[in-house]
């Protein structure tokens, strides 16, 4: 069994390396912000783009008012403050770009590429992002590490206006399973039972959580990154305040102190919930201390679920009550992959998007579990009565 005092150190060591993974891909500063030719890049390819609106203003001229003049001249005006500050240089080497690679005029895009709120600014960045790779990974003599971060991301390549294609896939699988499991606890758990609406709550907060990140993977933007940030954290809150009403079975009524427990732990996780969006939303967006956060309750939940399985398996034999522990110990294999920080396979699939489809199988293994629960919990209540 997996759950001896002799695998124990395994699993510490696990969770160990998964508290370093965490804490390493936080510290790694973006090397691809710092380079100069980044850096020249976009400011070539922003030059670029406004020489492009100051050609469709001039084309638009033929009927202008006082307004589109004032326009015009304050385009002009910036063109020529632009026109100073990088010199003939620039503007040659700008033409120079622009025929090496014609994808750089960043203001002609795709509707699709509007709908996801690409704009001229997003889309010189992400066009420089993937010249400055290619020229590094082309490079004779080649280059140790080629391929480097930008603002804390590896240069994907979109699909159909997706940053992340494979993290959304993923996170959809991860969608499906949740739901697919919902499904089955509604099914085969009648509603009388005291744990059902609160094993459904945990679908409805996985639910959200991989809705906000297939958003979040689709497009990287402020929002969206607080909604899988908000989102994430609420399901993990919500998984350890499941793990403490069903190990203490804080859903019975009886002993009579149990409702006001469940009343009491209710108000300390939405407490501690709050307070931590509060923080994040209104003293400091801190990546550190959220993922932190994250980390710890996770800790605590999978403690406690782990010492559930090795004691139910103990006191009833039976194979299905280990399972808490087994997915524990897969959830923290998955996340350890986080350790294998690498450039994206082919630009579409990095150790980030791995992880989430590491976490498709134990989510649908965790339902089987609840269901399990529920029906033998049921049939221990009828043979005492």
């Amino acid at each position: 069994m997996a759950f001896t005092m002799s695998g124990r150190p395994l699993y510490w060591r696990l969770l160990v390396f998964t508290i370093l993974a965490f804490l390493i891909s936080l510290s790694t500063a973006s090397l691809g912000d710092m380079l100069p030719d980044f850096k020249e890049c976009v400011t070539v390819s922003r030059f670029l783009e406004r020489r492009h609106l100051k050609q469709e203003l001039d084309h638009k001229q033929l009927t202008v008012d006082t307004r589109s003049r004032y326009a015009r001249l304050k385009i002009a005006t910036v063109e020529r403050h632009i026109y100073v500050r990088i010199g003939s240089f620039l503007r040659t080497l700008s033409i120079f770009i622009l025929r090496a690679n014609p994808d750089l005029d960043c203001c002609l895009q795709a509707l699709h590429l509007r709908l996801l709120l690409w704009d001229c600014p997003a889309e010189c960045d992400y066009t420089c992002q993937h010249i400055i790779t290619d020229r590094r990974v082309n490079r004779d003599p080649p280059m140790l590490d080629p391929v480097v971060q930008f603002h804390g991301k590896w240069p994907f390549y979109r699909t159909l206006g997706m940053q992340e294609t494979f993290s959304v896939i993923f996170s959809f699988m991860n969608l499906l399973a949740h739901h697919h499991g919902m499904s089955r606890v509604r099914e085969s758990i009648p509603p009388s039972y005291p744990l059902r609406r609160f094993y459904l709550a945990f679908g409805y907060f996985g639910l959200a959580s991989w809705v906000f990140s297939m958003v979040f993977h689709t497009r990287d933007l402020p929002l969206t990154e607080k909604l899988d940030y908000y989102g994430a954290g609420a399901s993990v809150m919500y998984g350890l305040y499941l793990s403490v009403v069903r190990i203490f079975r804080l859903d019975q009524t009886r002993p009579r102190y149990k409702p006001t427990l469940l009343r009491y732990w209710t108000f300390i996780c939405t407490g501690l919930y709050i307070g931590h969006a509060s923080y994040l939303s209104f003293w400091s967006w801190n990546y550190t201390y959220n993922m932190a956060a994250n980390v710890a309750v996770g800790i605590v939940q999978n403690c406690l679920w782990t010492w559930f399985s090795i004691s139910r398996y103990r006191k009833y034999m039976k194979s299905w009550t280990a399972w808490p522990g087994m997915i524990v110990a897969w959830i923290i294999v998955a996340m350890s992959l986080e350790l294998l920080d690498f450039p994206p396979w082919y630009g579409l699939i990095d150790a980030h998007s791995l992880w989430h489809l590491g976490t498709v199988v134990p989510t649908a293994w965790w339902y089987l579990f609840l269901v399990r629960d529920a029906q033998d919990d049921i049939a221990g209540e009828r043979l005492k009565a």
